[in-house]
């Protein structure tokens, strides 16, 4: 039996979510001789050490007592203004990293990672766990199988039950930048083209609090890809209905929707039919539980020279630059063109 030990820094509620997922990594990796350790720091250190001890995790005081007690990869789930040097830590570190998206805080502030991990030759992973997610995986099986035809028109949706807490949207960059930027990475994924121009609008219906830190609570993106085709990017923090994320692919042969299920948070209006008739999720988490289990085993794949990168950091900031180009048309009323 090999170990794998993965380092986690950060144990809010991303970093918990993907504690649990690497202590059950071993319920899969067993079988194939991969023994998962977990290691954990953050600077809410009493919180921390619960976490470890919950899950049999070791907990170390602090991330340079985290590095130099020997892992394998580094996990990074601690607030966006953090990852860059984080990042650095690990590569200097010699060791694969992982880090949930985005790469910094916008993409002037990501390019000389970016150029950093190039020149010292790092491994970095980025968290868009939709790539992971088997009807994303489906669709652009059936898409590269030729089996839509070509594309005419996409049409990606992402809703959230509930807003976060107006404190985390002050410093989120933006629905665009927070939310949608995941559509903006899936569509790039699945048609294998850039996004060059994008048009949005906004509206903010809820709570005042979101529209005083700058942010909309719905917005709509237009998005013109390179060979011409067009597609849409919407989002809201208000779905009543449940926590909704579908992308419909309609092509020249036949269409597909990604996340049309019995939990799908809608209803019909026709007449007698019932479905879809399951309880629709009411988190991120829980539509993309398995996306994300399997999003952690990648890495260790990875870690191992098992598999290619799923997610570059230069995959990551082009979807950023997607999103920046949204936000940027947001608040000026115009198409902009995103700028590579």
């Amino acid at each position: 039996m090999k170990d794998v030990t993965l380092g986690l820094v950060g144990v809010g509620r991303i970093g918990v979510m993907h504690a649990n997922n690497i202590a059950a990594l071993n319920g899969t990796l067993n079988a194939q001789g991969i023994n998962v350790r977990l290691k954990l720091t953050d600077v809410a250190a009493e919180h921390a050490r619960g976490v470890a001890a919950g899950l049999g995790a070791e907990f170390l005081p602090s991330v340079g007592e985290l590095i130099s007690s020997g892992i394998d990869g580094l996990v990074i789930a601690t607030g966006t203004g953090t990852h860059p040097d984080l990042i650095r830590v690990g590569v200097d570190a010699g060791i694969p990293v992982f880090c949930e998206k985005p790469v910094a805080m916008n993409v002037a502030d990501s390019v000389p990672v970016l150029d950093y991990i190039r020149k010292n030759g790092g491994t970095v992973q980025i968290g868009h766990q939709r790539r992971f997610d088997a009807g994303y995986l489906e669709a652009k099986r059936s898409f590269e199988a030729g089996e839509l035809g070509w594309i005419h028109s996409l049409r990606a949706v992402t809703c959230d039950m509930t807003p976060p807490p107006v404190e985390f949207l002050a410093t989120s960059g933006g629905l665009f930048r927070d939310c949608s930027v995941h559509d903006f990475d899936i569509l790039r994924w699945l048609t294998g083209r850039e996004i060059v121009e994008v048009y949005a609008k906004g509206s903010n219906n809820g709570d005042p609090a979101i529209g005083e830190v700058g942010d909309v609570d719905t917005a709509l993106a237009l998005v013109t890809f390179d060979d011409g085709t067009v597609g849409t990017v919407s989002a809201t923090r208000y779905n009543g209905a449940g926590h909704d994320v579908r992308l419909e692919i309609q092509g020249s042969r036949t269409s597909v929707m990604v996340g049309l299920d019995e939990k799908t948070a809608l209803a019909s209006a026709e007449a007698g039919i019932t479905f879809p008739s399951g309880e629709p999720h009411k988190t991120f988490a829980e539509r993309f539980d398995q996306a994300y289990r399997s999003e952690m085993a990648a890495f260790v794949e990875l870690i191992q020279g098992q598999r290619e990168n799923p997610c570059t950091p230069d995959d990551a900031v082009a979807a950023s630059r997607v999103a920046d180009a949204a936000q940027q048309s947001l608040e000026t009323g115009v198409p902009v063109r995103v700028i590579g």
